[in-house]
């Protein structure tokens, strides 16, 4: 299957997103849509993958940034079906190598996709990195 790649927000099928992010996600399930729809507004930049052949969303990638040196990839994911196709490798080579943040401190929080991320140039934080971590999710 032939997919495209796009970087363009209007093309982001926010439906698409939403479902994914609201059913599928461990990182995700607490977000109510207009929070999702607010990130979305927000973000600095945005990544889908479509099906060549229908145009149907099958992927995405967020990111948040200050523009000028450092930017936080957030919400990636492909859905079942067209994972093992390297769609994910595609989304993430547009987001951080082919974009304007390619020279960026990059960081991601993932429980899973350590080796993925690995490819790109992510590794375990120093000595100098800390997190700070959410309140409890109120539901």
């Amino acid at each position: 299957m032939e997919y495209e790649i796009d970087d363009s927000p209007a093309r982001i099928q926010r439906e698409v997103v939403w479902r994914w992010l609201s059913s599928e996600a461990y990182w995700g399930r607490w977000r109510e849509r207009s929070v999702l729809e607010a990130q979305l507004d927000a973000a600095w930049r945005v990544v889908g993958a479509y099906r060549a052949d229908t145009g149907e969303q099958v992927g995405f990638a967020r990111a948040a940034s200050d523009g000028a040196s450092f930017a936080y990839l957030a919400d990636v994911f492909v859905v079942a079906e067209h994972q093992g196709a390297g769609v994910a490798h595609r989304i993430l080579r547009r987001m951080i190598d082919e974009g304007p943040g390619h020279d960026f401190r990059w960081t991601l929080f993932t429980r899973d996709a350590h080796s993925l991320y690995a490819e790109f140039g992510f590794e375990t934080p120093d000595e100098t990195a800390m997190v700070r971590r959410a309140a409890p999710a109120k539901r």
